[in-house]
């Protein structure tokens, strides 16, 4: 039992820490994944500010078939643009001014020919028509595209899921991270006796008359491309409401009328501890105006932004299991936690190129160690995320490829987590930690941002020179390793790591002493350490993840 058990929690991490299409390892890269990854003139030259996005589901032949109107901004001038749908899927036809536009395709992505210079500062729009078979997820979340399955009753269940993928797996767009559209409209036909429920406030249900029910959802909100969902199935809805930092948030859950029981417990019992605890580290829910919304899919989560994806069954912990071993992790359910954290760092902060997807994770994963603080304690929260410790490879670095839409390892989890919670350390002064995370939420409000946006926020907030630290645990595979050498009985201690100037400050103490910070540098320097010697000086490796040689471990 033990040995299943340890291969249950294998797997769990395994899965929660790298997925499939995500994380694969990749180091060659063709032109199609620039096309993908690059912001290129033909992709720059436009600012997206709308899309409509129309498409009917033929659930029995796994057919899509619409159209999407994209509403854009000039900025420059231009006779050519690219937008991407994957070429499994077929571009119909493009519309501009009523006429049909000449494009041509290479791999993913769509270039389109207009009969005149697009002047800079232009707003104009042109319509794209597609249909196809989608990409089927034979794993999702963890691989993109559509899942087609079937409830309990055997009525159809479908959802969209499709980070990484990208949301050109499915529908056309401008599909980089770097342009966030300001608003959108998104109408899914179903199959009558069916309901859809995608991202936003529902606006209007249609008959059409043909079989099929149209569903109009508008999001206020600027929301990244992948976050734009379909779910589909007989659902039912409950609702309640939140009084949060900005008001009275509305809480819309949808589930399956069997799941309805169930859903109501463990949703009363999770979501407004998670909204109390994240507003209070992160400030207010980034999306009043769209509201926030669970949605059960037939796979595990994503954090669709307004319509997060649930799919854990209405259990406690990730699947019934606790990720850091401690006990902590089964006091709350992992995916409504975790996607929900995403409100705040992947959909309110989103960033700008997908090798910085620690930005989404990284955070997101340390969310679950403040959830834990918020509700039960510090010691608590330092448990759980020591914890996390075992789900770290450390066999390559956290930060991606630039430019080839090539995100880095799934160390981002909970690495980034443990990353994060040594900064708090480092800074150790909890109210200006809140501070820098509010802040980030704010200075970022619905914005993408970079690597160095949010390192050098965090540097010039905290009034310490982190970017060392930062490059170490992002740029590099390895551990810092902090080494001491003895001459003449006293003590020298110095950094050996990948990253320049690397000077993080850690914690040394004589064993059953107090801790004392010291400020090791790349070199050799004398540590003043009263009554310290080989046998009795210690490295607080429970608060550093880090290496050491020549004296004692504490954890």
């Amino acid at each position: 039992m033990k040995k299943l058990i340890i291969l249950l929690v294998a797997l769990c991490l395994t899965q929660t820490f790298a997925h499939a299409q995500l994380l694969e390892d990749k180091h060659h890269f063709t032109h199609a994944d620039t096309l993908r990854g690059t912001l290129t003139p033909l992709r720059s030259c436009y600012d997206i500010n709308y899309y409509h996005l129309d498409v009917k589901f033929d659930i029995n032949k796994k057919f899509i078939s619409g159209n999407v109107l994209f509403r854009f901004t000039s900025t420059q001038d231009f006779k050519k643009l690219q937008f991407d749908l994957y070429s499994n899927l077929k571009v119909e036809k493009v519309v501009y001014k009523r006429m049909s536009l000449p494009f041509t395709r290479e791999a993913n992505a769509v270039f389109v020919n207009f009969p005149k210079t697009i002047l800079k500062g232009a707003r104009d729009t042109f319509r794209v028509f597609y249909s196809g078979n989608p990409t089927i997820a034979k794993n999702a979340p963890w691989d993109g595209g559509v899942v087609y399955t079937q409830d309990t009753t055997g009525k159809p269940w479908v959802a969209t899921a499709c980070e990484g993928a990208g949301a050109s797996i499915w529908w056309p767009n401008k599909d980089h991270l770097s342009d966030e559209v300001d608003s959108m409209l998104i109408s899914i036909s179903v199959p009558k006796g069916l309901k859809d429920v995608s991202n936003g406030r529902l606006r209007k249900v249609t008959d059409l008359g043909d079989g099929y029910t149209r569903f109009d959802w508008f999001v206020a909100n600027p929301i990244n491309n992948y976050d734009v969902a379909a779910n589909i199935a007989d659902y039912t809805e409950f609702k309640d409401t939140y009084d949060g930092e900005k008001g009275k948030l509305d809480l819309d859950y949808w589930v399956l009328p069997s799941d309805l029981d169930k859903a109501k417990k463990q949703f009363a019992d999770n979501v407004k501890p998670m909204l109390k605890a994240f507003e209070h580290w992160f400030g207010p829910y980034p999306f009043y105006e769209d509201g926030y919304k669970l949605v059960e899919t037939p796979h595990l989560g994503m954090e669709h932004q307004s319509a997060v994806a649930y799919g854990n069954h209405f259990l406690n912990g990730y699947l019934g299991m606790d990720l850091s071993q401690t006990g902590w992790g089964l006091k709350w359910d992992y995916i409504v936690v975790h996607e929900s954290g995403h409100e705040w760092f992947g959909n309110n902060i989103t960033a700008k190129d997908l090798a910085d997807m620690w930005i989404h994770e990284s955070f997101t994963c340390y969310s679950e160690d403040l959830y834990i603080d918020y509700h039960y304690g510090k010691k608590a929260a330092e448990e759980y995320v020591y914890g996390l410790r075992q789900g770290i490879e450390n066999k390559s670095p956290i930060v991606g490829y630039y430019g080839v839409n090539k995100e880095g390892s799934g160390d981002m989890y909970p690495k980034g987590a443990v990353l994060l919670n040594m900064v708090r350390v480092i800074i150790n002064n909890d109210d200006k930690w809140r501070e820098i995370l509010r802040g980030l939420n704010k200075t970022f409000y619905h914005q993408t941002g970079t690597y160095d946006d949010i390192v050098d926020y965090i540097v010039k907030q905290s009034g310490i020179n982190l970017a060392p630290v930062f490059d170490q645990y992002l740029h590099y595979a390895g551990l810092p390793k902090l080494d001491f050498v003895w001459k003449d009985g006293k003590p020298y201690c110095k950094w050996t790591a990948d990253a320049k100037g690397f000077n993080m400050p850690v914690k040394v103490r004589v064993k059953g002493g107090a801790y004392q910070v010291i400020h090791p540098a790349t070199t050799l320097t004398e540590v003043n350490i009263p009554g310290a010697t080989k046998d009795n000086l210690e490295a607080d490796t429970f608060d550093f993840y880090i290496k050491v040689s020549g004296i004692r471990k504490s954890n």
